[in-house]
């Protein structure tokens, strides 16, 4: 009851062939699909233009004095061999 049948359909279009005539319907469905594809485009440039912005830079490392104190140099680091 909810959905349409193909005599639904014959109907529908019979009257879109009416109003807009054999010829210009192929021009109306040609500029409907210009329209799609300027949207589809749109669309794209716009996830292009977000995608920077959503990068995440990580942080950069600490910086941190260079030259070891006595005590360090003179430790073992748990991965050197003896």
């Amino acid at each position: 009851m909810g959905s349409f049948s193909l005599v639904h359909w014959l109907v529908v279009l019979a009257i879109v062939l009416l109003l807009f005539g054999a010829g210009k319907l192929p021009r109306v469905m040609g500029d409907f699909a210009k329209g799609i594809k300027a949207f589809k485009a749109g669309m794209r440039e716009e996830d292009e233009t977000e995608a920077p912005h959503q990068q995440v830079q990580p942080p950069s490392p600490a910086v941190t004095n260079a030259s070891p104190t006595n005590a360090q140099a003179s430790a073992p680091h748990p991965g050197d061999r003896v």
